[in-house]
């Protein structure tokens, strides 16, 4: 870390370490560079020093999106089954050490951004002091706030990922060299010290940033998403459900679901009313970067995810079981979105109507490319069939983070492995649900049950998803529900592993990860799954010149009687084997941090 924070040469954020000289010439100040006695003198220098902290948070290191996710049951780790080979895969059998590149670079993105973040606090409130116009004071306060956020969102993720939570604090702008030697702060410090920060920015931040140039700032629903999810994490129910009710019930917030989910993944659903926490790319900018370039804009996250003749690398794919639990997804046959046109003579055709019912959920088409999917298009505009492949035992890809609505492949890009999809890092349905689970006390308070249905409700009847509950209830009585007379505990069970992985698949910061860590079910998770079987069957189809053509083992199917020659897709076997709680529920102090740092302990 010492190493790494010395070497950024952020003109505006440069540090000035003073000398002795006896020659008074070495003591001049050249004025052809800024220094720190000569940039933090106006609210301007401020804001800019905010904008590199923002861009800091930029850095797709800090999100780690396919390692996360590999630590959790949502992903099979790329093509190749039964043998992959990419740099992802010891996160996903749980082999992962110190020297992982993923583990160093997280870990110098989040203190890059602490770094940066501390700046613009110290200079702050130095400046603040200085001022008598009460607008600027408040102007200086909101730049405050954004940047204790920052450092504060950054050391939760500290926090929830390394070392059970014991990481060194910054909270300074280091001076001298051994400023940069700091030792572990117990894990309690840590988390006061971010809820601090959190809390901070909850106060001083507006609900809503009414200039559109400021579209995409933090605002108080962030710090209270955030503070609330930490309570949740801490099971402090009561706590967590202050923030998320005033989210949901603070009209000044103006948060709704939007009524089409795939809004909350695509580039023309941006900044929408949903979105509390966005992370915001573009590919108009910056095209001289390389595409990994910490200082570039946009994101290099789509390829990952797409499948190879659509320019992807598809070394992060949807695991079995959760393909099937979207393929399983009951619609409300009530509700008039799951039926589509269609023309009289095709399979499943009402002909009085001339309407069929969905392939798909609407969620499960907006999440994942399935093969048989004929009402969402993927890339060029074809069908998921005609679009792609599904060779190399590869029957589903996501969606999520690809650019399949606006381009033919990821290779129209020019350089590549360049995306402008914003990242959403929570949205008002998360909250809905973590809400929903702290009505329930995660599974003890039976009393909480039917207001934390009308809340999973909510989310499932944006997707025209038949709902949970005893047919006629809640706020949508005439929807098709599943007839089930819940408790606390059996509605905690469709939360964990329905409704939160549905929705989330891939999303937030290491959501599902953390999800299984906090409700201590990953080892029994992971041996629950390794027991499964599937298979895949062949799908005929007609491709984009009119021809018959078919897509070999695409459509998966559960289950141990595979025809004979069928190749059996087995999940989970080494990560049950090898996930060992002390070991791998946080990540170790990288050891470009233990060699750097001799006051870690």
């Amino acid at each position: 870390m010492r190493l790494i924070i010395k070497n950024i040469t952020i003109v505006l954020l440069c540090i000035v370490c003073s000398t002795s000289c006896s020659d008074d010439f070495l003591e001049k100040t050249n004025p052809n560079e800024l220094s720190t006695g000569s940039f933090w003198k106006t609210t301007i220098d401020l804001d800019n020093g905010l904008t590199s902290v923002y861009n800091a948070f930029k850095n797709v290191n800090i999100l780690n999106i396919a390692p996360e996710n590999n630590r959790s049951d949502l992903n099979w780790p790329g093509f190749r089954r039964p043998n992959p080979n990419n740099q992802f895969v010891p996160y996903y059998l749980h082999t992962f050490n110190d020297s992982q590149p993923e583990i160093n670079n997280k870990w110098s993105a989040l203190y890059t951004t602490i770094f940066r973040a501390n700046q613009v606090i110290v200079n702050g409130e130095n400046l603040i002091g200085t001022f008598t116009d009460e607008e600027v004071i408040e102007f200086t306060r909101q730049m405050i706030a954004q940047a204790r956020f920052l450092r504060g969102i950054s050391y939760s993720y500290l926090y929830n990922m390394y070392n059970k939570g014991s990481v060194p604090i910054f909270d300074f702008i280091p001076e001298s060299e051994s400023d940069f030697y700091q030792p572990l702060s117990t894990a309690d410090k840590v988390k006061a010290f971010y809820l601090a920060d959190l809390e901070y920015a909850y106060e001083n931040l507006p609900p809503v940033w009414e200039n559109t140039n400021d579209k995409g700032r933090i605002t108080a629903a962030a710090a209270a998403a955030e503070l609330g999810r930490s309570y949740l994490y801490e099971e402090n129910y009561t706590k967590a459900s202050e923030y998320f009710v005033d989210i949901v019930t603070n009209g000044d917030y103006g948060r709704a679901l939007v009524a089409n989910i795939g809004d909350n993944f695509s580039e023309a659903g941006e900044f929408n009313s949903e979105s509390i926490l966005e992370v915001s790319y573009s590919v108009d900018f910056k095209s001289e970067l390389n595409a990994g370039d910490s200082q570039n804009v946009s994101n290099n996250i789509a390829r990952t995810f797409a499948p190879a003749n659509r320019g992807g690398f598809r070394v992060v794919q949807p695991s079995a079981w959760l393909q099937m639990a979207y393929r399983n997804e009951q619609m409300d046959l009530n509700d008039t979105r799951n039926y589509v046109p269609c023309e009289d003579g095709e399979d499943g055709c009402d002909p009085t109507t001339l309407t069929r019912l969905r392939t798909f959920s609407v969620r499960a088409s907006q999440t994942l490319a399935l093969v048989e999917d004929l009402d969402t298009p993927y890339y060029a505009g074809l069908t998921t069939a005609q679009s792609t492949l599904f060779n190399n035992d590869e029957p589903a890809y996501f969606r999520k983070y690809t650019n399949w609505a606006t381009v033919d492949s990821e290779r129209d890009f020019v350089p590549l492995s360049r995306s402008g999809i914003n990242v959403r890092l929570v949205r008002l349905a998360d909250v809905y649900l973590m809400l929903a689970e702290c009505l329930i006390e995660g599974g003890s308070n039976d009393g909480g049950v039917d207001e934390a249905m009308d809340l999973i409700n909510a989310v499932r009847y944006r997707s025209a998803l038949q709902l949970v509950g005893l047919d006629g209830s809640g706020a949508f009585p005439s929807s098709s529900h599943d007839n089930v007379a819940y408790n606390a505990q059996s509605l905690m069970e469709h939360l964990m592993y329905v409704e939160r992985p549905l929705e989330l698949s891939e999303e937030g910061h290491a959501v599902r990860f953390l999800d299984l860590r906090r409700w201590g079910v990953i080892k029994q998770r992971f041996e629950d799954l390794s027991t499964r079987r599937y298979w895949a069957d062949n799908y005929p189809f007609i491709d984009e010149k009119g021809d018959p053509a078919t897509r070999w083992n695409s459509i998966l199917i559960e289950g141990d009687d595979a025809p004979d020659g069928k190749f059996i897709y087995i999940d989970f076997e080494q990560a049950a084997t090898n996930y060992n709680e002390s070991v791998h529920a946080y990540y170790p102090i990288p050891n470009s941090e233990v060699t750097a740092n001799p006051n870690l302990n």
